[in-house]
């Protein structure tokens, strides 16, 4: 009974902490965020807004060179995250094996690197099972993260 408690509260939190986003127009936002997007040579596919612990960012979602590029803004405009399309073949090894072992017998068919305020943190793989759409995350050195980025 305890272990289920304990259990239901850590999926009630992790729920809580899940970011709140939303779509918005270009026009919507700040003039600093604006300039970023700017400086990047892609084509705009949309824009989000999202809250997480209180603080507001501004992701642009882009292609570039024919793959997808995501940059998650704080409202000053710098840019926090990166999450940027991968050929599963320009994987290393590690990284190869390490999101294998989590898809399991799903099929990987997307894979991003995830960059924060500059450096690599994880490689994140979207997996189909069974027509199921699933993600998982392994560390730059294909290792399973203590916890997901």
């Amino acid at each position: 009974m305890k272990k289920t408690l304990l259990i239901s509260l850590a999926l009630l939190l992790s729920l809580c902490a899940i970011a709140q986003e939303k779509k918005v127009q270009r026009s919507a936002l700040p003039p600093a965020v604006e300039k970023t997007v700017q400086a990047q040579t892609a084509t705009i596919r949309g824009f989000s807004q999202e809250r997480e612990n209180g603080q507001t960012f501004y992701e642009a979602e882009m292609t570039v060179d024919g793959h997808s590029k995501d940059i998650l803004m704080d409202a000053t405009g710098a840019i926090v995250e990166v999450e940027e399309q991968v050929a599963f073949d320009a994987l290393p090894a590690a990284v190869k094996a390490g999101l294998q072992s989590k898809a399991g017998k799903g099929k990987i068919v997307k894979v991003e690197s995830v960059t924060k305020h500059d450096k690599l943190v994880a490689y994140e793989a979207q997996i189909t099972t069974n027509g199921k759409h699933t993600e998982a995350q392994v560390g730059p050195d294909g290792a399973a993260l203590a916890h997901e980025e």
